[in-house]
């Protein structure tokens, strides 16, 4: 393509999600990469329904969604909601889809890297199938998630800054690693562009399974995790909440997106080289 253009962004219940394909939401992530200013990255969000449902409750939160410049359509809740108002959603972009296609990039153009989060042998294992699979990736730090419960955020700031990444990838889950990623997103050094991938970590490590593509086409993982991880059952109390507040604000749940965002030049994947 031959540019980003105007993102289609919506808001759902304030929470903005921008309606593109994988490849339209790639090109745009990368055109802002490359734009993004010293302690101004982009920020890419993930809402799904609990987040959006959360974020009524929390002036924070919701600031934080706010700013995001790329909001992926990634929960099949956040989809279903916009498509039952008529909303044109050309397909939904999972957070970890997107996250490994980014590394690619990453590969691509010798763009650092930095994952931060998960457990410790988590993201070690996530740090070495991330190189294997990635062939060029310049991966220059990974460390676990339980910084701040150590009392060592500053620190973890600091490693991240000193390393000289530009694309920070973190793993501490929904809504911790949005207020982190707003709270310190001047703090991240030469980082260009953070994003926040819950548990996106685990699959990459290999040591957590993804649902089958059968499953995610029908828009069932969220009960294939529910299933195979049965702790998760308060966290998906969200979804009947949120499915209800759809259907009684009906069209008042969604209006146009306020923070549309244009973007020329050559997309990512016709060979934009932001980087080092």
């Amino acid at each position: 393509m031959q540019g980003v253009g105007l993102s289609r962004r919506v808001e759902l219940f304030t929470v903005p999600v921008d309606t593109l394909r994988l490849s339209e939401s790639l090109d745009l992530a990368w055109a802002l990469f490359g734009a993004a200013p010293p302690g101004r990255p982009c920020l890419v969000l993930t809402p799904n329904p609990e987040l959006v449902m959360q974020a009524q409750r929390d002036p924070e939160l919701l600031a934080a969604a706010r700013a995001a410049d790329v909001a992926l359509a990634d929960g099949v809740g956040v989809v279903w909601a916009l498509r039952r108002q008529g909303v044109r959603v050309p397909e939904r972009v999972t957070g970890v889809d997107f996250m490994l296609r980014l590394l690619g990039l990453a590969a691509q153009h010798g763009t650092p890297v930095y994952l931060l989060g998960a457990r410790p042998h988590v993201v070690a294992a996530a740090a070495r199938r991330a190189v294997e699979r990635f062939p060029g990736l310049q991966l220059v730090g990974a460390a676990d998630g339980y910084f701040a419960a150590r009392g060592e955020e500053p620190e973890a700031l600091r490693r991240v800054a000193a390393s000289g990444a530009q694309l920070l990838l973190l793993g501490m889950g929904a809504p911790d690693q949005l207020r982190f990623l707003y709270r310190h997103r001047a703090e991240f050094g030469a980082v260009r562009l953070a994003m926040g991938v819950g548990g996106s970590l685990d699959v990459l490590s290999g040591l957590t399974a993804r649902a089958p593509a059968g499953i995610r086409r029908l828009g069932l993982e969220w009960f294939w995790r529910l299933v195979h991880e049965p702790r998760r059952w308060r966290r998906q109390l969200a979804l009947p909440r949120f499915a209800f507040a759809v259907l009684r604000a009906g069209r008042s749940a969604v209006r146009p997106g306020t923070r549309a965002v244009q973007v020329g030049g050559a997309g990512a994947l016709d060979g934009a080289t932001p980087g080092p």
